[in-house]
């Protein structure tokens, strides 16, 4: 399972995922699955032909290309539990295609992918680099997945990671959440990981954490912001809305995003 899978509509906005997926596939010597799925408008194959020369050309890894027809978001998700190690996609923002009254398409994506996925916008930076990576702290009970993700990531592009919280008067988190930062610190110091523990205080008048954490990274300027994908207990009523507001944040900082 060293592939990276890269699912593209063939439009200027998708350009900015392809040369993400060329610098991880660089980076982790992997092979790149070009992905597009044929909906209400079809693309020529040509086009596909075009982005996979340059994916190619800019990796120097081998790329697959595979078009399929039906729902994106059901091939997409199946596609990424056959043989790939990670996903990059790029989303076209709050104002994107498919838009619906239950949220944007590109958290019901990483939801339901099978592996991590990278999500960056038309204006992530470029080129590509992974040298800072902010890992706000999680209370899922699965939160070994997305350090799992961060500690490979990591460690291929020789990033430090900051283990973020913030904190405000009056509000105790939650034991489960204290529980999971200490195990995020042990889990990098145990596998050799640069890190750092940064608290800060709420400067946000904000029922979530949303905004002051891309505020912070984009002042660190950290090349990628990790979450979990689902929502925990904690705060489960607003998380859709903050995660939302990570995936399509306005610096175009990627967002990598584990189940």
């Amino acid at each position: 399972m060293n592939d990276i899978l890269c699912p593209t509509d063939l439009t200027p906005a998708s350009e900015t995922a392809l040369h993400y997926a060329a610098a991880m596939g660089a980076k982790l010597n992997a092979s790149i699955t070009l992905l597009h799925v044929v909906d209400k408008e079809p693309r020529t194959v040509e086009v596909l032909h075009k982005a996979a020369a340059l994916v190619g050309t800019e990796s120097g890894r081998q790329v697959r290309e595979v078009m399929r027809a039906g729902d994106p978001l059901k091939q997409i998700a199946d596609e990424s539990a056959h043989g790939h190690a990670y996903m990059v996609c790029a989303t076209h923002g709050p104002k994107g295609l498919r838009q619906s009254l239950l949220g944007a398409d590109i958290l019901k994506l990483v939801r339901r992918c099978a592996v991590p996925t990278l999500v960056v916008q038309a204006n992530s930076p470029l080129p590509v680099n992974m040298r800072r990576i902010v890992m706000p702290v999680a209370a899922h009970a699965e939160v070994d997945h997305l350090i799992d993700a961060v500690i490979h990531l990591a460690r291929t592009c020789g990033a430090t990671v900051e283990v973020f919280q913030v904190l405000r008067p009056g509000d105790q988190p939650s034991e489960h959440l204290l529980n999971n930062k200490v195990h995020m610190l042990h889990r990098l110091a145990a596998e050799g990981i640069p890190h750092q523990e940064v608290n800060e205080p709420s400067t946000v008048f904000s029922a979530g954490f949303a905004e002051q954490t891309i505020r912070h990274a984009h002042g660190a300027g950290a090349d990628c912001i990790a979450i979990m994908a689902r929502a925990s207990d904690d705060h489960r009523w607003i998380a859709d809305a903050e995660k939302e507001r990570l995936l399509t944040n306005e610096h175009g900082i990627p967002v990598l995003c584990a189940v």
